[in-house]
């Protein structure tokens, strides 16, 4: 065998062909190389797909970022522009992230529009390939920036010049040749962050939190966004029409389910306004059909517009259905269980929503909702003030209403601050909080990091035992969360009673607990006052009274009679610390002497999505307040000194302080400091204070089990006190039996 021919190259400018002088050609060497002389100013150079590779330059104006996507003839390029045309009329919704845009390349745009690509897509499998490749980019994607969507290198965009720029791992920034104003520019960058459904009437509508990676375009980088069914033109025309019809039909018997009969009426009408409106569209219709026969025969192309598809007569009945039996563009965020509040403030501008920690972000976020007119927005408004009995007009233009369960086809209670554009400028305004669709326990805050099972266990005795708790702090840090999560712990046989607006916030499993609610916005001569719920409270007799929202004068002033009275007290109010606490207490009218009465105040904290106790405290005389060995203060007001002391509180470390040592919770800490709360139980128990802190051992163990058998189901939790209530030693020897199995 004869050695192999060399291929003499010219000579480099400005040096040999190689280092050699040899005059071969040298092995391969990587473009980022300094030596790769056929590729001297790439820096990097990598694939997103088949036959689409990414490179980046380096020049004297900076990096430059170029795509290379499959090659396509004359011939190609003409039936590139066919299938475009094809596709003119489809209703293809386009991905709004990321990730949805790579699961679409890889994947294929829908079953039903990968069939019409089959019959229109012609030549060898390469052709097709590169063909496919192109439609699937143009159809249903993000067009030009589909490659850049494929390259997970690229982190941020800029669109701030002439020629957009993108910031990759390693380079930046690195100009595109395409124009900073090329459509779909908020999409392509987006990092999806979550995604779930809504359901709603039978509809389950697609939500996607993402985080939109674009410099300078929005000042909210993440965003929520509903995925209703796309509209073609001339839709929207049609369901104003049909909700015109609906409007003016007479209905001569009692309607029990107004959904029923909507849908019933919307897809009547709707069909035959799809169908059979006029000979052309009879026509169309008809036409549309033979072309789908004949392509399932392999005779024919299928049609694509689906302007005659059942799922476009579906899609149309949503939003009939959203607009007269849902709240409109809040018909999803309401219904959407990872959301805790939704706002909108004004006409023409983004609903902003407030996600659930589950959804891993914190504070809020505008959705790609928007009331663009007034008359909408008035409509909502007015509907949810009915919902609940109030009638909003010029002299009554605000309230504070509520929407039950069966308003919204969900388990949780919906708070709304509802007001007309009377008393508020650009339009109308909507406020909603709502509560989480599952009640959190002890055990989930404690596994969740929130508190310890020390204060767990406090809280515990005071609940049973009928102490007085105040849980204080500015709204969403968990105020209410926190009492609830704790309301198995008041005895099964026990009576508690909730009082006033926010006692509809408060779950109660008990079969001997009621709910009184103040109706404050009714007509004045009928209203009920707190001084109402108080008297009508003291004839049911209660053991434990809960006032939810403590924050009007009357709620206040029904807060320091029932101080007197005996009874457990449970409550939260709005006050940052105990400084404030006093403060609101004096401004009120209240004696600062009264606080005494406090057993126990936890103040929540809301800090970076996390939510847990920052601090609980006990207030104390000044004697008691001499011999704290921990944390204590006092606050001067009105002349008078508030005493308190630091039972709990969370470290700059992250962790977590209880106020009571003792040997048999802390191995090896012979320092004790007494809680004035173990005082004040043995009190009101007759009992040694030594009695009192053996029943906080022994219920500081059971705390510990509940959170090792993460026993974190409401009613389940409130099954096993009730079981220890009725029979301590038979529930031990259960617990013990189903170990040892």
């Amino acid at each position: 065998m004869t050695d192999a021919p060399t291929l003499e190259l010219p000579d480099r400018p400005g040096g040999s062909a190689s280092h050699d002088d040899s005059g071969t050609v040298p092995p391969p060497i990587p473009p980022g190389e300094a030596d790769a002389w056929y590729a001297p100013d790439v820096r990097a150079q990598y694939s997103l797909g088949p036959e689409t590779v990414a490179t980046i330059r380096e020049t004297d104006e900076g990096f430059q970022y170029r795509v290379r996507e499959p090659s396509l003839s004359e011939a190609d390029e003409a039936t590139l522009e066919a299938v475009r045309s094809h596709f003119a009329g489809a209703n293809l919704r386009l991905p709004r992230t990321r990730e949805a845009t790579v699961s679409r390349m890889r994947s294929g745009i829908g079953e039903k529009y990968e069939r019409v690509l089959d019959h229109l897509l012609p030549g060898s499998a390469a052709t097709r390939r590169r063909l496919r490749y192109h439609a699937r980019r143009d159809v249903g994607c993000l067009g030009d920036l589909t490659p850049l969507a494929l390259d997970d290198h690229i982190e941020v965009a800029d669109p701030s010049g002439d020629r957009l720029a993108v910031h990759t791992t390693d380079y930046a920034p690195a100009t595109t040749d395409l124009a900073s104003s090329v459509a779909h520019l908020d999409r392509f960058a987006s990092e999806r962050l979550a995604t779930h459904t809504v359901d709603f009437r039978g509809f389950a509508v697609p939500v996607v939190l993402y985080r939109e990676n674009l410099i300078g375009s929005d000042v909210f980088a993440t965003k929520y966004a509903v995925l209703e069914p796309g509209l073609l033109p001339g839709d929207e025309a049609l369901i104003q029409a049909c909700k015109d019809r609906i409007w003016e039909t007479n209905v001569s018997t009692v309607v029990d389910d107004s959904a029923a009969v909507v849908r019933e009426q919307a897809e009547r009408f709707l069909s035959r306004q799809l169908t059979a409106a006029n000979a052309g569209a009879w026509l169309d219709a008809t036409s549309h059909r033979v072309r789908d026969a004949l392509a399932d025969a392999g005779l024919g192309v299928p049609p694509v517009d689906g302007r005659y598809d059942e799922a476009r007569l579906a899609d149309l009945v949503y939003y009939v259905l959203r607009d007269y039996v849902g709240q409109g563009q809040l018909t999803v965020p309401i219904r959407d269980p990872f959301l805790e509040d939704i706002e909108a403030n004004r006409v023409g501008e983004r609903v902003k929503v407030v996600p659930r920690t589950a959804l891993g972000h914190d504070g809020r976020v505008p959705t790609n909702l928007v009331f663009e007119e007034e008359a909408a927005f008035v409509n909502v408004v007015t509907q949810l003030a009915a919902a609940d009995g109030v009638e909003l007009n010029a002299s009554n233009p605000s309230a504070k209403v509520n929407l039950q369960p069966s308003e919204v086809d969900d388990d949780v209670t919906i708070r709304c601050a509802v007001a007309l554009p009377v008393i508020s400028e650009d339009g109308p305004h909507i406020s909603i909080r709502k509560q989480a669709p599952d009640a959190l326990t002890p055990v989930d805050l404690v596994s969740g990091g929130s508190l310890t099972a020390d204060l767990v266990t406090l809280l515990w005795m005071l609940y049973e035992h009928h102490g007085v708790v105040l849980f204080a702090g500015p709204t969403g840090v968990g105020k209410t969360t926190l009492m609830n999560a704790h309301m198995p712990f008041v005895a099964y046989d026990d009576r508690p009673i909730s009082i006033d607006e926010g006692s509809r916030e408060v779950r109660l499993p008990h079969e001997t607990g009621i709910s009184l609610t103040t109706r404050d916005h009714e007509d004045e001569f009928k209203a009920v006052t707190m001084a109402d719920l108080m008297t009508e409270a003291n004839y049911l007799n209660p053991d434990v009274e809960v006032i939810a929202e403590i924050n009007t004068p009357a709620s206040f002033a029904t807060f320091a009679e029932s101080l007197s009275t005996g009874h457990g007290l449970l409550g939260t109010v709005h006050a940052q610390s105990v400084e404030k606490l006093v403060n609101r207490v004096v401004e009120q009218g209240l004696p600062p002497y009264l606080l005494r009465e406090l057993d126990l105040v936890v103040f929540p904290r809301h800090v970076d999505g996390e939510r847990y106790v920052g601090e609980a405290i006990e207030f104390v005389t000044e004697a008691e307040y001499e011999q704290c060995r921990g944390r204590c203060g006092v606050v001067e007001k009105t002349g008078t000194a508030v005493y308190w002391n630091s039972v709990f509180e969370r470290t700059v470390e992250g962790g977590f302080e209880f106020g009571y040592r003792d040997p048999d919770l802390h191995d090896g800490d012979d320092e004790r400091a007494d809680l004035c709360t173990f005082d004040a139980l043995a009190d009101r128990t007759d009992r040694p204070v030594g009695e009192v802190e053996d029943e906080f051992h022994r219920k500081h163990r059971y705390v510990q089990y509940l959170v090792r058998a993460g026993i974190d189901d409401f009613d389940e939790l409130f099954g096993f006190l009730c079981d220890l209530q009725t029979d301590e030693a038979a529930t031990v020897e259960r617990i013990r039996a189903r170990r040892e199995a």
